[in-house]
């Protein structure tokens, strides 16, 4: 149950942080809002980590996890607030929402033993959540200030898929690596690699290149984004700690969380495929609530 629960929260935490980057990379740009969202969570996991206690012994094992975790996850962001910025919501994040699957056979690989119903429902929650997030419409416009990049023979569609597929792999290594990490560090500081990479190798250069962007409008989106993130990776650890599949599949539901919101709030249609993709995702989850609870 601890795994059904952190996953879910995760996913709902993850969307959130994910519809509110897609406003604000619109707004700044995606290397902005992936700088001021990283000292955002920063700021806020700071306070937390200095009364955590004393810092365990940092094993060659560890530090290769750590690493994962921060340069997978600052890796991703890039790409997947990049295609959010040219491409439809529910496509970008529909690929990006693979992680799961990823980490998923990353921890089987591993020695993860799942039991023949877990493995059966958590897939069909997985092709409920690829159902629901890509089974869309054509892309959205790119922005008019030609933030997202000089214009090549590849569609906009296609230019942002190939930024949710390379943010999927960059986020797979990261959610294991960060779940392998949460195994041996206390909770704030497992959610801390990605915020200190990202400052270090995205704020700190683009401040010292004045190439930091940010207005009035931007800044709401930016701190739902460094919330989003933090309370999403801190749900997913103490989900991971049950089990790493289930919490990482469950937690790929963000990208389906979010294409209901898209619906509501931006007015992005949902199609037939799509709400039966809904119902297999909330039958395979209260399928999985029994089984493991």
């Amino acid at each position: 149950m601890i795994a059904i629960l952190g996953g879910l929260g995760a996913a709902a935490c993850w969307a959130a942080a994910n519809l509110a980057s897609s406003r604000s990379s619109r707004l700044i740009g995606a290397s902005s809002t992936v700088a001021w969202m990283m000292v955002v969570g920063l700021a806020v996991t700071t306070p937390f980590a200095l009364i955590s206690g004393p810092l365990p012994l940092i094993t060659p094992t560890l530090a290769v996890w750590l690493v994962a975790s921060g340069l997978g996850g600052v890796i991703g962001l890039l790409l997947v607030y990049r295609g959010l910025r040219i491409g439809k919501i529910g496509v970008v994040l529909a690929l990006a929402s693979t992680e799961g699957a990823i980490a998923a056979l990353m921890s089987v690989v591993a020695g993860e033993t799942l039991t023949l119903s877990s493995a059966v429902v958590l897939g069909v929650i997985a092709i409920g959540v690829v159902t629901v997030a890509l089974a869309g419409g054509a892309a959205e416009p790119a922005p008019a200030d030609g933030d997202a990049g000089p214009k090549t023979g590849l569609s906009l569609e296609r230019r942002a898929a190939l930024f949710g597929a390379g943010a999927a792999i960059a986020f797979g290594f990261s959610i294991y690596g960060t779940a392998m990490a949460g195994k041996s560090l206390p909770l704030v500081l497992a959610v801390m690699p990605a915020r200190v990479v990202g400052v270090g190798i995205v704020f700190i250069p683009m401040a010292f290149a004045r190439r930091l962007r940010m207005t009035r409008r931007a800044v709401p989106f930016v701190v739902i984004v460094g919330l989003g993130e933090v309370l999403g990776n801190a749900s997913y650890i103490l989900g991971s700690r049950d089990s790493i599949a289930i919490a990482s599949v469950l937690a790929s539901q963000f990208a389906a969380f979010a294409a209901v919101a898209a619906f509501f709030l931006f007015h992005e249609r949902l199609s037939l495929p799509q709400r039966s993709g809904f119902v297999a995702i909330a039958v395979g989850v209260a399928v999985l609530t029994v089984v493991r609870g």
